[in-house]
């Protein structure tokens, strides 16, 4: 397990100076691969509106906005950038649904054990990727990410990272996770040719090896894909919960 060398720069994602420096200078909001209008039919599906979400390394997303908009109820949304939280902060001061809060997802101790249903990261594991002890930072994380969850509760991972980079990090049997895929095109990509396919095919999980990874014969249409990691934390009531299809009626 080796830092995602090849989709990196020579920033150091990992860093609170970096993302400090970098919402200084652009406060803009900025959501990372995919706004929660793609999100949506995965997000309904697999948390409830009722659920205590964490949303880890939060940035300056409307994701947790949009989320409240929509039914949700209880999200605390964390960053190491004391920067970005203080200008969260004070722009979502009258809804109460929402908690942010400077913390660095490698010791996120504040917090106890099984404190919340659901986990959500849109780019913040590969933004540890990219930085320096990549393994351990992942490591850290994902180790503090398990405990956080209760059993029956899930981690939401969107990321670039196919199966082959990932699923070392995320199979770890101490995390207890049962997972499903998703794969879903980047925003604005188009079909060549026919592009009557509809997103119905993205609702569907993808057939994994025994060994987790894609089938060899598996194409992706778009090679600049997003993973949707969904990893159940099981116990012994719980591991044997079906995988239902998703629903289109929540698009």
């Amino acid at each position: 397990m080796q830092r995602d060398v090849s989709s990196c720069n020579t920033y150091n994602y990992g860093d609170a100076h970096y993302w400090d420096a970098r919402y200084v200078q652009d406060a803009l909001s900025f959501d990372w691969y995919q706004r929660y209008s793609s999100l949506r039919p995965f997000v309904r599906n697999f948390v409830p509106t009722s659920s205590r979400v964490l949303m880890v390394g939060c940035g300056n997303s409307l994701m947790s906005e949009d989320m409240v908009k929509d039914g949700y109820e209880d999200i605390v949304n964390v960053d190491i950038s004391s920067v970005a939280i203080e200008m969260m902060q004070t722009k979502y001061a009258s809804v109460p649904q929402l908690k942010y809060m400077q913390m660095d997802v490698r010791d996120m101790s504040y917090f106890a054990d099984d404190s919340f249903d659901t986990v959500i990261d849109k780019g913040t594991l590969d933004s540890l990727m990219c930085g320096n002890d990549a393994p351990l930072s992942a490591s850290r994380m994902l180790g503090e990410v398990s405990r956080l969850i209760k059993p029956g509760g899930t981690y939401f991972l969107i990321t670039y990272g196919d199966p082959k980079v990932r699923m070392p990090h995320l199979n770890p049997s101490a995390y207890n996770w049962k997972i499903s895929l998703y794969i879903i095109p980047r925003p604005g990509f188009k079909k060549p040719g026919d592009c009557s396919s509809s997103s119905k095919s993205c609702l569907e999980a993808v057939p994994l090896t025994s060994e987790g990874m894609l089938p060899h014969d598996y194409v992706l249409e778009d090679p600049d894909s997003h993973f949707i990691y969904i990893c159940r934390k099981t116990d012994e009531e719980v591991a044997q919960i079906p995988s239902y299809p998703l629903m289109e009626d929540v698009l």
